[in-house]
């Protein structure tokens, strides 16, 4: 039955991501539209169209362009706003994205960004965002709706390298190769397979090394120009390159010193040699920021010329008067700016906003919606939102079996833990068009013919009389994604969220864990949950645990179908879980070589990177190389044999990982450099296909500005988790390079 659901989602939205050619073709007058403007003429090259709009505008036009949303009736142009988007699009939820006032409307809503990370499932992403960008679109144009943009905010390019980073909810993980495939899928989703016209354009979140909440508005990234190149800007570089992002959000922070809202970095690096020739906007009120935290200028004047002269041409700020005023003074020329708008109106271009009617092949979409649903309430993108959630379910221990459990031979469950009848969404999520609880959820997949009792946990004494009834006890603990409190509250200390950080990862409901499991041995915890956790006594003690993250609004069918067998889990860890606070650095130390994250720690976590069972299991028979030398500048492919040696079908998400057994300079202790998420029948066999190329192995030499290719053996090895790699073979890179960025 999953499996039908898996080819039924992924083929329900397959026509999303192509849909560009199929309307290019089918609207009419797209090859006579007549052109009222030459900016508006398709048949011009994108520099000349620019060149134009420009030339026609004021001052003041050009400054109303640097914010959220512009419009200039006298030219007939209405430019896109940004939405957020990290796991659907969002307009309501808790942050009121849909705005203040009026009523949400509904979108699909998926697992959080940390749960679709699990999935390790790039196509799955990309056909998820693809959804999004359709959704986005559909509302926008819409003329009984219009609400909402184009220009969408996600995704979040960041890396979780710790665990108590309030934000971690938003990040795919601590692995920049991990982080940066998705990365690439999500954008590639979003904005669609024709290079000229995008369904919506993907603005990445947050440049750079913004990954502490306390005191984010003024604290200082330090680390040196190898893990800016090698780690921290990897996910945005492959955004850039590979998967045609042409906008970002700058952080709120400085590195090593210097605000990113001014940082030479964004013209240095993201413009000149990742070719973000697109938007560079400001984060909520940054601007404001360089002169009360940074305190880098005296006003927001000086503030405002050094943001444009940087690269910034969007402020998500008051900056208009400021502004202005920079530019009578002096201190910004039009030139100035006129080279920054350029930029950021070839996003508007290409999203067909320059174009007269019936040019943009996107432009058609919810504007006649006469009989048909709108794509939220579609089967197909509940099949979508529940295939995510089944995908990103992590099975973290499944002692003698206890998993998955058998309706047949079960009379009584008992469901026990705070909000279990409520899929709570962080502040980033829309307003699903319905939510199934964890509750709803396991009673739909029990039937009839089993009795569910629930409990919220707060009274110890029904809660040990209620678990001692049934069968089996599942008790659901984790975090409060919005703390259950107000904004920069967080009452709990390992609760965390935007603006606050986690002060451990030890998980205070645990007592209620060992209260359950004491009236019931055969107690599951599911660990629904934004972020790791030290979980130790639980790991020692409990027969079963799952992981799951918030906000999906299947999140009780996905949880269940793992549960009940359904779906057999191959989710994965994309961060490690360390076993205490005692593992963890101080937070503001970014320098990862000190011993942070799988790349770099020596200590043994809890979970690893990557970690995560299944109810079938797989055997690795053997990895071959193509050849066992290879160029600098060559490629050799990795083709590891996996075999599915259980009883019934599954996932395995087969990684590959490289050591550095000759290099110079120091390396990480291990290297994620490719993996995939495949499906092998019970008894079958696979063989599983990587190209690895030297180019990719290489480092950054910071003082010839070159990455290095060694020559140097280099230890390949693969399995299905980071700790967990039976096979490997070496390649000998048999000659040095250097290339330039």
């Amino acid at each position: 039955m999953r499996l039908r659901l898996r080819m039924g989602a992924l083929a329900g939205w397959a026509a999303v991501a192509v849909i560009g050619s199929g309307l290019l073709a089918g609207l009419p007058g797209v090859a006579s539209a007549q052109a009222d403007y030459p900016f508006r003429d398709p048949k011009l090259g994108d520099d000349q169209r620019i060149a134009d709009l420009l030339a026609r505008l004021t001052q003041e036009e050009k400054i109303l362009l640097m914010s959220n949303h512009p419009q200039i009736p006298r030219l007939g142009i209405t430019f896109s706003g940004q939405v957020e988007g990290l796991h659907g699009l969002a307009l309501g939820g808790p942050g009121g994205w849909g705005g203040r006032g009026v009523q949400p409307m509904p979108t699909t809503t998926f697992p959080q960004e940390k749960g679709l990370g699990a999935t390790w499932d790039p196509e799955l992403l990309k056909k998820i965002a693809a959804l999004e960008g359709y959704e986005a679109r559909y509302d926008y144009q819409n003329p009984t709706f219009s609400r909402g943009g184009v220009v969408v905010r996600a995704p979040n390019a960041d890396l979780s390298r710790d665990p108590r980073w309030g934000r971690t909810e938003e990040s795919y993980g601590e692995d920049p190769y991990l982080v940066g495939t998705l990365t690439v899928a999500f954008v590639q989703g979003l904005q669609g397979p024709d290079l000229k016209h995008w369904q919506a354009a993907s603005l990445m979140k947050h440049f750079l090394a913004n990954e502490n909440e306390d005191g984010r508005t003024f604290t200082s990234s330090d680390f040196d120009e190898r893990l800016f190149r090698e780690y921290y800007s990897v996910p945005f570089r492959m955004g850039f390159e590979q998967g045609g992002s042409r906008a970002v959000m700058a952080a709120y922070n400085s590195w090593n010193g210097t605000p990113m809202l001014i940082h030479p970095v964004l013209k240095d690096v993201m413009i000149k040699e990742w070719g973000n020739d697109g938007i560079i906007c400001s984060d909520g009120g940054a601007l404001g920021l360089l002169i009360t935290s940074h305190k880098s200028f005296a006003d927001k004047e000086h503030g405002v010329a050094a943001a444009v002269k940087a690269g910034i041409n969007n402020f998500l700020d008051t900056y208009k008067p400021d502004l202005a005023k920079a530019l009578k003074d002096g201190l910004l020329t039009e030139a100035d700016m006129d080279a920054s708008l350029h930029n950021e109106l070839r996003v508007f271009l290409r999203l067909g906003e320059f174009d007269a009617p019936g040019v943009d092949p996107y432009g058609e979409i919810g504007r006649k919606t006469e009989g048909a649903l709108p794509p939220w309430e579609l089967d197909s993108s509940k099949a979508l939102a529940r295939l995510a959630t089944d995908e990103s379910v992590v099975l973290l221990k499944n002692e003698g079996n206890t998993l998955p459990l058998d309706r047949t031979k079960l009379k009584t469950i008992a469901v026990i833990g705070p909000w279990i009848d409520q899929v709570l969404l962080d502040w980033y999520s829309g307003t699903p068009p319905y939510a199934v609880s964890t509750l709803q959820g396991i009673r739909e997949a029990a039937g009839s013919g089993v009795k569910v009792l629930f409990a919220d946990g707060s009274n110890p004494k029904e809660t040990a009389a209620l678990a001692s009834k049934a069968d089996v006890a599942i008790v659901v603990v984790g975090n409060h994604p919005e703390c259950n409190a107000g904004w920069d509250q967080c009452p709990i200390p390992s609760n965390g969220k935007e603006d606050v950080d986690r002060k451990t990862i030890v998980l205070e409901q645990e007592e209620l864990v060992k209260q359950v499991f004491a009236a019931n041995p055969r107690t599951i915890e599911v660990l629904r949950s934004s972020f790791p956790y030290a979980i130790v006594w639980s790991e020692q003690n409990l027969p079963a645990i799952v992981h799951i993250t918030h906000n999906s609004e299947e999140e009780g069918h996905g949880l269940a179908d793992v549960l009940f067998g359904d779906y057999s889990p191959a989710g994965r860890l994309t961060q490690t879980w360390p076993t205490g606070d005692a593992q963890l650095l101080p937070i503001l130390d970014y320098n990862l070589l000190h011993g942070r994250t799988y790349l770099y720690s020596k200590d043994k976590p809890l979970y690893a990177f990557g970690y995560g069972l299944s109810y079938t299991s797989f055997a690795y028979e053997g990895v071959k190389v193509s050849a066992p030398k290879v160029a600098a500048d060559g490629t050799v492919q990795v083709t590891v044999k996996v075999k599915n040696t259980g009883k019934r079908a599954g996932d395995e998400v087969v990684q590959l990982y490289v050591q550095h057994l000759g290099s110079k300079v120091e390396r990480p202790r291990l290297e994620l450099k490719g993996f995939k998420r495949v499906r092998i029948e019970a008894g079958a066999e696979r063989d599983v296909a990587f190209d690895l190329k030297p180019r990719d192995l290489a480092y950054w030499d910071a003082t010839a500005h070159i990455w290095r290719v060694e020559k140097e053996p280099v230890r390949v090895l693969a399995g299905g988790s980071s700790d967990k790699l039976p096979i490997q073979a070496t390649v000998e890179i048999e000659t040095s390079g250097e290339f330039k960025p």
